[in-house]
């Protein structure tokens, strides 16, 4: 007989690693591992939630409209500009689907959300990894790894797992520079976590081949239903349109999401509760000698001296009830990304590193 086989390079791609949700052995353990609003969704959001449930026979909108308008007027974006997905994770894989193939090559920063590779990969494009500095992403080296094969070239600002960030110049000066056959894309899924960013958006505005990307599964806590969006420019949108399904949103998603933007006290709280604890836990574990960048997101990337004493660290943390994300298959085998939860779980880390530096970085349960 024969054997059955998939298009060529897609046994190629390793499958994408969530962070993990349990530990062994441990109930109600703390999970601190996949950048998760400690706080959940705005109680508004909730409610929407629970108002479309009964509805939930109905088809969704093909268009999103009412979404489209609310975030157009909530950030100043021309609504026909906007395309919504489920989670920017399927924007991304669209904008692969339409601007890559074999032949291609997508290029994005060492440190990179895996799903560029991967998605790159899906469409038998060439994957493209470019070093960072110092763990922040370098237009240089960008500029100098674009080729005439380049079509799309990703970075996330804020960036995961770094949680570092570029300024708008240096963004501005990489759109200026890539070839003109290529698309910029700025993955924003953490951009909500910085005082008085636009994500991009004027840079999109004012350019034809700059799309951003945004995501309501962080500061918003929707991660569990699926919702992101980009502001791109028309023929772009005119073309990932065609492309989408037609109700690739659910109504729940869609409702949820209106309401949760509008829930402008919400979203403060928690993005003033996230700051707070960001700088005491990054400030609380470099005084034992855990060092982390200035992260501008929802998380730190706690480095430690070496590969096995970061994992010594986390078998330590995950015997205390707390799930943390290994990050060696972002190239940082010695680092361990931390979500920023609320005081408590905060207070929890930092007292187990603390006790597993005491003890000489030896795992003990």
């Amino acid at each position: 007989m024969n054997r059955i086989m998939p298009r060529s390079g897609i046994m190629d791609i390793a499958p994408y690693q969530g962070g993990a949700a349990r530990v062994a052995g441990v109930e109600d353990a703390v999970k601190l591992s996949s950048n998760e609003n400690p706080f959940g969704p705005s109680p508004r959001a909730i409610e929407a939630m629970r108002d479309l449930a009964p509805q939930s026979h109905r088809y969704p909108s093909s268009d999103h409209a009412p979404l489209r308008a609310a975030l157009g007027a909530a950030h100043g974006l021309e609504p026909g500009r906007i395309i919504c997905g489920a989670g920017s994770d399927e924007i991304i894989s669209l904008l692969c689907r339409a601007y890559a193939g074999p032949g291609d090559e997508v290029l994005f920063t060492e440190h990179g959300f895996s799903m560029y590779r991967i998605s790159a990969q899906a469409v038998g494009a060439r994957p493209v990894e470019v070093t960072e500095r110092e763990r922040v992403t370098d237009v240089d080296a960008l500029l100098a790894g674009c080729t005439p094969r380049t079509r799309l070239v990703f970075i996330a600002n804020p960036n995961n797992p770094t949680g570092t960030m570029i300024g708008e110049e240096e963004v501005a000066r990489l759109a200026e520079g890539i070839p003109a056959q290529a698309l910029l894309v700025l993955d924003g899924a953490y951009a909500e976590y910085v005082e008085g960013f636009d994500g991009g958006a004027s840079l999109v505005s004012g350019r034809g081949n700059v799309v951003m990307t945004r995501s309501f599964s962080k500061l918003y806590g929707l991660g569990g239903l699926r919702i992101g969006w980009a502001y791109a420019p028309e023929a772009v949108i005119d073309v990932l349109n065609r492309l989408r399904g037609p109700f690739n949103v659910s109504s729940v998603a869609l409702a949820a999401a209106q309401a949760a933007l509008a829930d402008v006290e919400y979203t403060e709280h928690c993005r003033a509760e996230n700051a707070r604890w960001r700088g005491w836990l990054s400030e609380a574990l470099a005084e034992i000698g855990v060092p982390s960048d200035e992260s501008r997101a929802n998380f730190i990337l706690a480095r430690f001296g070496s590969r096995a004493e970061a994992e010594a660290c986390d078998l330590h943390l995950q015997s205390r009830g707390l799930i943390v994300r290994r990050v060696a298959g972002y190239g940082l085998p010695a680092a361990l990304r931390i979500t920023i939860g609320d005081e408590s779980a905060c207070r929890r880390i930092a007292v187990a590193i603390r006790e597993f530096r005491e003890t000489g970085g030896e795992w003990s349960a």
